[in-house]
């Protein structure tokens, strides 16, 4: 049982991304979603991101709500 702490913070972490509040307002600055763009297929991901990314969401994982909160602010 997966009992660590999961945060958006966390899951930067967990994607090997700089995990700190002003690397995430950085990355998601610069970087978006195009209309209609799912989250695992977006082209700033490498294979390992866009694979775990993708398995969260349709394995309904413990990183499923901050996956879809990353998918909504990288869509505003």
């Amino acid at each position: 049982m997966d009992t660590s702490q999961h945060s958006l913070s966390a899951l930067f972490k967990q994607l090997g991304l700089p995990d700190g509040r002003k690397d995430i307002d950085a990355f998601l600055g610069s970087h978006r979603l195009a209309d209609g763009q799912k989250l695992p297929d977006a082209p700033f991901w490498n294979a390992a991101q866009s694979q775990f990314l993708r398995e969260a969401l349709q394995q309904d994982s413990d990183w499923t709500e901050e996956a879809d909160e990353l998918a909504v602010r990288l869509s505003n």
